[in-house]
């Protein structure tokens, strides 16, 4: 069987349990190279085979799927953060449907949410913002006209965008346009909870200068909105005048 593992965002302990648990036991190992730290497969039992996906061709990962399920081997295929955003899994599930062998995806922490944790704030702040958008600029992968950086910033909601670093000035002109303003908080995590973690914090109007500065070019995430920073409103959850099944209205 093939098991897709989210291997976190850095931190090796950021896996799951269930994450590090198929690793120990996988025969056959495909890791993200240029992406997951290799100290994971440090917890590998001896004798396991790793392969390194970074220079490898979707069809070559997937022979050696092939190769080790006739084999009557276990395969961890091990993605970074979580597999489900940004993770290219779908081609590769698709093929190994061709094949008829059995897959399962573990899910894993997304360095959007590191991110997030790092900064040490809340993307869902009441009357600040109820909504994450998830998304990155077009590069090589072309993104929807309708979900453009601009028309996304229009709703004013919390944002997490992924592999946008190296366009950083065009990003911030597209935000500048849709939020309608220079003055956004934004945060440019660099490397979310690996050793050299680096936090550059600032306002549409100064980041791009701030990051260019850094010579951050990768391995970065981009968090804009309004819940970095300022007043907020308290959560009705633990307001002791809001009552709900499990607690009355206090006197």
């Amino acid at each position: 069987m093939v098991f897709f593992v989210g291997a976190g965002p850095g931190d090796v302990d950021l896996i799951t349990v269930k994450g590090r648990r198929l690793l120990e036991e996988a025969d056959v190992i495909i890791y993200a190279g240029s992406l997951v730290w290799d100290k994971h497969l440090e917890f590998c039992k001896s004798g396991s085979r790793h392969y390194n996906s970074a220079s490898m061709t979707l069809e070559e990962c997937v022979e050696i799927m092939k190769e080790a399920e006739q084999a009557g081997q276990m395969v961890v295929r091990l993605h970074t953060g979580d597999p489900t955003l940004f993770g290219a899994i779908l081609e590769q599930m698709d093929l190994l449907d061709q094949e008829e062998i059995t897959y399962e995806v573990i899910p894993g922490v997304s360095s959007f949410t590191a991110s997030c944790a790092a900064l040490k704030r809340q993307f869902t702040v009441p009357e600040i913002s109820q909504t994450v958008i998830v998304t990155r600029m077009a590069g090589r992968t072309p993104v929807p006209e309708s979900e453009d950086l601009e028309s996304l910033a229009k709703h004013q909601c919390s944002m997490a965008i992924f592999l946008s670093i190296q366009n950083i000035q065009e990003v911030v002109d597209k935000l500048i346009r849709g939020y309608g303003s220079e003055d956004i908080p934004i945060v440019v995590v660099h490397k979310a909870t690996w050793p050299q973690q680096k936090i550059i914090q600032g306002t549409l109007k100064d980041i791009s200068e701030k990051v260019t500065q850094e010579e951050i070019k990768s391995s970065a995430m981009i968090l804009v909105g309004q819940f970095i920073e300022g007043e907020f409103a308290r959560s009705k959850l633990y307001d002791p005048s809001f009552t709900h099944q499990f607690r009355k209205k206090t006197s």
